[in-house]
């Protein structure tokens, strides 16, 4: 597919300088970039690039003042970064639409209900009563379960398992080898120390327009559901335990894990490899940084924390800070000890 900077720049609501014409039918990087590719300049440690670079179109910020003469055409945005984001997206959206039909073999129950324009891998089940939206993509060797919901324009990598009665919303991504609906990790102590399985009977909802990294868990709710709310992104190798709910637009990191009936608010950052406790609530805007434990709700909105247990990020810089200092501290108190008993014996 061959695009120009013109229609370029329609796309992403940009300015085009140089001749509109040019035309790309790649991407590549800025230091790398070949004729004929399309690249971004967002970083101003990499500028020194745009004037050696032989890419052909460039988007870069409308706030670039250039050094010297520049041969590719460029496209002026405010922001480069989210520019090449979207074009990238829609890029995507193109390639991903061209897929349709039913391939085989497949095994599909008589009673889905499909859209129009889906496409079905091969080696896809597809259980009793479920629903697929338009523009629905599922990719070969996943299983869709009983009584699943897929809604509009939801990409389903190779290998995903959904289990029955989920419920998928539109525009979700969810990457290959992602499990959605496993049991919950609940069981009762018995008398004579045995552990008896808790029946898991809830679901996992998953709202508009979020995205799932390959080989995440998440488990369904004991009663009710797991809840995923809208524009929340999660990354590879997490696990998300049962009754959870993830609130708008959250990002949580690789290999972090969120225990029971934790509830994460809205635009909360979690850094990888944080591990979560149960039943505690995660404020508004909140910040963990990565590898931290939370063993207590976080109540101020906007906070952060660090540390195992974690706690206030700024105080816990500090405190490292005096940590680094103990060597030196231990032998100045040592100093002063013996200052002190000079003194005392003098007397």
């Amino acid at each position: 597919m061959q695009f120009s900077a013109a229609q370029i720049a329609l796309i992403i609501g940009g300015k085009v300088e140089g001749n509109a014409d040019t035309s790309v039918a790649s991407f590549g990087k800025i230091e790398e970039a070949k004729a004929g590719q399309l690249a971004f300049l967002a970083n101003p440690k990499y500028e020194d690039h745009l004037y050696t670079t032989s890419a052909s179109v460039i988007i870069v910020n409308e706030s670039l003042q250039l050094k010297e003469a520049v041969a590719a055409t460029l496209i002026r945005v405010p922001d480069a970064y989210s520019a090449f984001a979207t074009l990238l997206d829609k890029y995507q959206q193109i390639k991903t639409q061209q897929l349709s039909g039913i391939e085989e073999p497949v095994f599909i129950h008589a009673s889905v209900k499909k859209g129009e324009n889906v496409y079905i891998g091969a080696f896809v089940y597809i259980g009793e009563n479920a629903i697929l939206g338009n523009g629905v993509k599922i990719f070969p060797n996943t299983y869709i379960g009983n009584n699943v919901t897929i809604d509009d324009n939801t990409i389903i990598h190779a290998g995903v398992k959904i289990y029955h009665d989920c419920v998928i919303g539109k525009n979700v991504s969810v990457h290959a080898g992602t499990v959605i609906g496993s049991d919950g990790f609940g069981y009762a102590p018995q008398p004579d120390g045995s552990l008896k399985k808790v029946p898991q009977i809830g679901n996992v909802v998953i709202e508009d327009g979020v995205e799932i990294g390959a080989n995440t868990t998440i488990d369904r709710a004991t009663i009710g559901s797991t809840l995923i709310k809208a524009g929340a992104k999660l990354d590879n190798l997490l696990q998300i335990a049962h009754n959870v709910e993830v609130g708008n637009n959250s990002v949580i990191a690789a290999q972090s894990g969120v225990s029971g009936s934790t509830k994460i608010g809205k635009n909360v950052m979690i850094g990888g490899q944080a591990g979560i406790v149960g039943h505690i609530q995660i404020a508004d805007g909140s910040k963990i940084n990565a590898q931290s434990g939370v063993s207590k709700s976080l109540k101020q909105p906007n906070s952060a924390v660090t540390g195992s247990p974690a706690y206030d990020y700024t105080a816990a810089l500090r405190s490292q800070a005096v940590f680094r200092n103990l060597p030196q501290l231990e032998k100045r108190i040592a100093e002063l000890e013996q200052l002190v008993r000079d003194l005392v014996a003098k007397q």
